[in-house]
């Protein structure tokens, strides 16, 4: 839980922001052995290709957290809540005086997105994304309202991170879609519909593993782990760039030095 406020001791709000993804990246970059020296210097990246997408879901869900933060006294915040009896989760779970919203994080880093009612186009390409946001809010307004004996209304947010372009045809009537950027905002926009006295109850409820009708796993996810990897990926990326930038330097020197070459020849000849 984002701490705007304090949370029960035994609770899920001290669950760090994408626990789950970065599980199961490490699980799987577990089996990618390291780069070789001449690798690291030329700036391979040390991510293997299974680990990518829970690699970039990751930073997509560390960025929303991030924003999330900021919203300030009176919210509470749960993050990779572990619900149901299977492996799923709910990235983020926002409870403050506007209700309750289930935030599904997607991370389309340099893609275009298209919006409409009844479905959303990433590169083209349809996506579940409007159903498995309904999916999620239904899921949790059910387990919510009968923990905390109330009708708890739960709304679907799907937080957009990284898009290089966002195109809005129409706007689904029940699923918010908007760039994580604006969802602090447009949160704190939304009209009061619960007391102080309710967000506390519907909150220290949320936060129990009970509720959720599942236990969190036993072993954390390594975030120091995941931090190492993150920066060994930086640097690779920056030692690409740094090489790339010698040749466009270099290139022009280079073809001087050709020119310069044929010229002598044509002169000796």
């Amino acid at each position: 839980m984002t701490q705007p406020q304090p949370v029960p001791t035994a609770s899920l709000g001290h669950r760090l922001p994408a626990s789950s993804v970065i599980a199961e990246c490490l699980r799987v970059q577990a089996a990618v052995p390291p780069n070789t020296a001449i690798q690291r210097l030329f700036g391979v990246s040390p991510l293997g290709r299974d680990a990518e997408p829970w690699y970039v879901g990751a930073l997509g869900e560390l960025e929303v957290a991030r924003h999330l933060g900021r919203l300030g006294p009176g919210w509470y915040v749960l993050h990779s809540v572990p619900v149901g009896a299977g492996s799923s989760d709910l990235d983020h779970v926002v409870i403050g005086p506007p209700g309750v919203f289930t935030v599904n994080t997607k991370h389309h880093r340099g893609q275009d997105v298209w919006i409409g009612a009844k479905r959303i186009l990433v590169a083209g390409q349809r996506t579940d994304h409007l159903r498995n946001a309904r999916y999620e809010a239904k899921r949790t307004s059910k387990l919510l309202s009968a923990a905390a004996r109330m009708l708890v209304d739960v709304t679907p947010v799907i937080a957009i991170v990284g898009a290089r372009r966002m195109t809005v045809r129409e706007l689904p009537y029940d699923v918010a879609v908007l760039r994580d950027t604006d969802l602090v905002r447009w949160l704190h926009l939304r009209p009061a519909i619960l007391t102080p006295e309710q967000v506390q109850h519907v909150a220290m409820v949320a936060a129990l593993p009970v509720s959720w009708k599942r236990l969190p796993p036993a072993e954390s996810a390594d975030h120091a782990a995941f931090d190492r990897l993150r920066r060994d990926v930086d640097r690779a990326r920056r030692r690409r760039a740094g090489w790339l930038l010698l040749a466009i330097v270099a290139l022009p020197f280079a073809a001087l030095a050709m020119f310069s070459a044929a010229v002598s020849t044509l002169f000796v000849r």
